[in-house]
């Protein structure tokens, strides 16, 4: 009774269709990454579309198919769309929880982009609001779904690679105030960080995942060799972090170098890379050595989005806690605060 209570949500909800997304903020990825993932959806569809620019969400809304049209003042009448049964938020990064929250009070689904906010305060304020209400909350880490990382997963979990003693991983990019990013990305208050909650979450992240293990302590090192545009936020971030049986992990989150990702884990058996890891358009080459044998193999692009919608639409479907629930984002985001309290005081911290 419980478990179909809590399923249900304010909605009553039972159809055994596509479940019905509201994508909240139209920015660059919303527009090129998960907009098109819904042409790729076997159990979810767009159904409307929230901006602030009206002009660009009418052009988007006819393009990807959504009937709804609304703007921020609006959002209560999105969420009263019988229509719309779970929202995905990919607004800036300190409104995620206010979306959240209101989406849940409406009983609407939420699938939220990481960082899920950019304080672990927030953080809680969206678990208790969608677990109140009886809703799902899922943070939108594509790599719990792409077949490159399972498979790494797959090969840890499986003991091939003997206890695991380093993590190398890395994810950067080029990115400059005026190009492909709204301003907000650059606003300290907005983001909630630079590079590090931006790119180094996928680091974060991938690694808690493919290892099952929580890091203990972080510790940082931030520099920027662009000072005017990364006024309020960092440009280049390299952190360790300590995991619980002699695990360390050396990352770089950058916005000022090339496009490009890895994860390398090594244990005392052999070793394996995956990379590019993180980005969602790119082929993909898992490869390393096991007791003394090469292997490679080779991951086509797949449509990363699609699995991440069809995740929360069939956990809403079946009444099932979503794998990156908000628990997990709220863990990641903790760890972003150590690194960044690490950079304030010049010591490591320890990760509560």
């Amino acid at each position: 009774m419980l478990r179909d209570a809590f399923a249900e949500g304010k909605t009553g909800m039972k159809s055994p269709g596509r479940v019905g997304y509201a994508v909240v903020g139209l920015g660059h990825f919303a527009e090129y990454a998960v907009l098109p993932g819904f042409r790729g959806s076997r159990k979810a569809k767009l159904v409307a579309v929230v901006s602030g620019d009206q002009r660009k969400a009418r052009r988007l809304a006819k393009k990807f198919g959504a009937a709804g049209i609304y703007d921020y003042q609006t959002y209560a009448q999105c969420l009263d769309n019988p229509q719309v049964e779970a929202v995905y938020i990919a607004t800036n990064n300190s409104t995620h929880a206010e979306f959240a929250v209101q989406a849940a009070a409406a009983g609407k689904h939420v699938l939220c982009e990481k960082p899920m906010a950019t304080t672990v305060a927030e953080c809680r304020q969206m678990i208790d609001a969608c677990q109140s209400h009886r809703v799902r909350l899922m943070i939108a880490y594509r790599k719990y779904f792409e077949p490159a990382a399972i498979g790494l997963k797959s090969l840890i979990a499986g003991g091939r690679l003997g206890p695991l003693k380093i993590l190398h991983s890395a994810f950067s990019t080029h990115l400059r105030p005026g190009m492909a990013r709204p301003a907000w990305h650059f606003d300290a208050k907005l983001a909630g960080g630079g590079a590090l909650p931006d790119v180094g979450v996928y680091c974060i992240n991938t690694a808690r995942w493919v290892t099952g293990l929580n890091p203990v302590e972080a510790s940082a090192y931030q520099w920027t060799v662009d000072p005017e545009a990364f006024r309020e936020v960092d440009e280049h971030m390299a952190f360790r972090l300590n995991f619980p049986g002699g695990l360390v992990m050396q990352a770089t989150a950058s916005w000022g170098a090339a496009k490009q990702s890895f994860l390398h884990v090594v244990g005392d058996q052999g070793w394996a890379t995956l990379v590019p890891a993180f980005q969602y358009d790119e082929e993909r080459r898992f490869f390393g050595r096991i007791g003394g044998k090469w292997f490679e193999k080779k991951f086509p692009v797949v449509n990363e989005l699609a699995l991440e919608l069809d995740h929360l639409a069939d956990c809403i479907r079946r009444h099932r806690e979503p794998a990156p629930n908000g628990t997990e984002g709220l863990r990641d985001v903790a760890v972003i605060q150590a690194i960044y309290q690490s950079i304030h005081t010049g010591r490591p911290v320890k990760i509560a």
